[in-house]
């Protein structure tokens, strides 16, 4: 079985985590995945901190194994979220999009290890001057905000950089994957698109079927006038979206168009306005499974190709 520090670090199973993929990572979903070996987290998102609330509690009602709520900081409710995380003393805290600095010290004065996303070396000696538990090495393959660099090439970068636990995202969704990036220092992995068909994920059955039909270039990356490229699957927003980012519209009609358009997603399976996130491994996703099941199976995966690795070496 593959262990590693961050297992023994956080008290999981199996060194993955599932990633904070905003309205669609639930209470339930987070349960499902901890109760499965891994690391569940909720997303904030955009959402409010009673609602961040009431799913921990939904969580903590299906599980008593760790839970983690990752908070973009770029949300209006990113201070209300940090301070119910602190009271509600979750076991995990992943950040992204913005500098957590100012919440670490209540959290850590709380019990709450922090994990943030980094998107480079400069962020992440940053974070462990500061204190992190341990960082997520996130590359631009991966679904939702993304950065500039690949997993491939920021990752080695990342863990030359600290010397934390690193927990390696963007493009893994299967046990090749997971070698891969143990062979180029990480610790752990985080995977949101192999998620997204779990059978306790609640999004729409559309949402499902678009990762389930996907092809190899079947993402795109929209969002970069604004400064907050995002990938997601082609479909007609993300064209119609395309073509205003390259217009005269304004700037405020342009982060006008896109807001909800993941939630329409999410909630209605709306082909024609709905934002569809997913990574590019999307097309590797050929089949709903348990939460536990997918744990389960990159991890049955990994292991043997870990174990050949000598072969390749004279």
């Amino acid at each position: 079985m593959i262990k590693s520090t961050i297992c023994d670090i956080i008290g999981i199973q199996y060194p993955v985590f599932q990633g904070g993929m905003a309205w669609i990572a639930d209470g339930k979903l987070a349960a499902a995945v901890s109760e499965g070996g891994g690391l569940g987290i909720i997303a904030a998102g955009g959402a409010d901190g009673e609602y961040v609330r009431r799913q921990i509690r939904i969580a903590r009602e299906l599980t008593q194994k760790p839970i983690g709520v990752n908070i973009m900081l770029m949300s209006p409710y990113a201070e209300e979220i940090a301070q119910v995380v602190a009271q509600e003393r979750v076991q995990v805290v992943t950040t992204g999009a913005g500098n957590p600095s100012k919440y670490m010290q209540m959290w850590k004065d709380a019990d709450v290890k922090v994990i943030p996303v980094v998107a480079s070396v400069g962020m992440a000696k940053l974070m462990t001057k500061l204190g992190a538990t341990a960082l997520i090495a996130e590359g631009g393959e991966s679904g939702g905000h993304v950065g500039e660099l690949t997993t491939m090439a920021l990752l080695p970068q990342i863990c030359d950089a600290t010397t934390l636990p690193v927990i390696a995202a963007g493009g893994i969704v299967d046990g090749r994957g997971v070698a891969a990036v143990f062979m180029l220092g990480a610790c752990g992995v985080q995977m949101g698109t192999r998620f997204l068909v779990a059978q306790e994920c609640g999004i729409h059955p559309e949402y499902k079927k678009k990762i389930l039909k996907a092809s190899d270039r079947c993402t795109v990356v929209t969002g970069k006038r604004l400064g907050h490229p995002v990938r997601s699957l082609r479909t007609q927003f993300s064209r119609d979206y395309s073509k205003a980012e390259y217009s005269t519209m304004s700037d405020e009609e342009l982060e006008a168009l896109a807001s909800g358009a993941l939630q329409m997603a999410v909630q209605s399976g709306d082909s024609e306005k709905g934002c569809f996130m997913a990574g590019q491994v999307a097309a590797m996703v050929t089949k709903e499974q348990t939460a536990a099941e997918i744990i389960r199976e990159i991890m049955d995966e990994a292991e043997p190709v870990l174990r050949n690795a000598l072969s390749f070496v004279e």
